[in-house]
């Protein structure tokens, strides 16, 4: 059962996705949109025909499993590799494994891949992730050597998943729901941010350095206080780094 939007709906389609699907969805990018797809029952093809006007139904045969092992693929940023346990890490790469049972994937998304560009180029520190999710960046900025770091997200399953993962991967991540939109956040020498661009204006953060994406390369975000640093680029996705100051 698949559906799919354009990438201007894809967040939203996400969100709605997780409350559909908590154990798992797969995601595959197009040219423009992005379809989202979940092995489910007739019970599930109901509900997600109630959300989603023109999903698709079809029939999948046998080896469905290892077809869906085989969406997972890993993924190298600099040092790091990013990855499924199922999956051999190189032996010169600092892995971080993340299993994807959950609906939050392994962190091939090309938001995570430029955060952690990101992150690997700036000064280590104590570090904050705004929508922590299954913990990639989190557990990527630990294994960097940022220290300390905290996740916090809405979703109590990303809580679980992060401290899930952060304990597979042999890191300290303090992971706690909170909504990062709501209040100011907590300090942080970074804060990374991999969410949407709604969220990203709305953060109030409170460190030297912020880093953000989850939005598209024709969208910037507005955060004042903050002046531009750089910005990186993948797959039509951006993320940025600002430094606290004025413009």
């Amino acid at each position: 059962m698949s559906v799919t939007v354009p990438l201007s709906r894809a967040e939203q389609a996400r969100a709605l996705m997780l409350e559909l699907f908590p154990h798992g969805f797969e995601e595959v990018d197009h040219e423009g949109s992005v379809e989202l797809a979940a092995y489910t029952d007739p019970g599930g093809e109901e509900r997600l025909m109630k959300v989603f006007t023109g999903a698709d139904a079809y029939d999948v045969e046998s080896g469905w499993e290892e077809r869906w092992r085989e969406f997972h693929k890993p993924v190298r940023v600099g040092p790091l590799w990013v990855g499924p346990p199922w999956e051999e890490p190189p032996a010169d790469a600092t892995a971080v494994v993340i299993d994807p049972g959950r609906a939050f994937g392994t962190g091939a998304h090309p938001t995570t891949q430029l955060c952690l560009e990101a992150l690997i180029d700036l000064e280590r520190g104590s570090l904050l992730d705004v929508g922590c999710g299954s913990g990639v960046l989190s557990i990527g900025a630990a294994l960097l050597g940022y220290g300390p770091v905290t996740g916090i997200d809405t979703d109590p399953a990303a809580i679980e998943a992060t401290r899930e993962n952060a304990e597979a991967n042999g890191v300290e991540v303090e992971a706690r729901r909170d909504d990062g939109t709501a209040a100011e956040l907590p300090a942080a020498d970074v804060t990374v941010a991999n969410i949407s661009l709604e969220g990203v204006n709305a953060l109030r953060p409170r460190s030297g350095v912020l880093v953000t994406s989850g939005y598209l390369v024709s969208e910037r975000p507005e955060l004042p206080g903050y002046a531009h640093a750089t910005r990186r680029q993948l797959d039509g996705w951006a993320a940025d780094v600002f430094r606290r100051g004025s413009e």
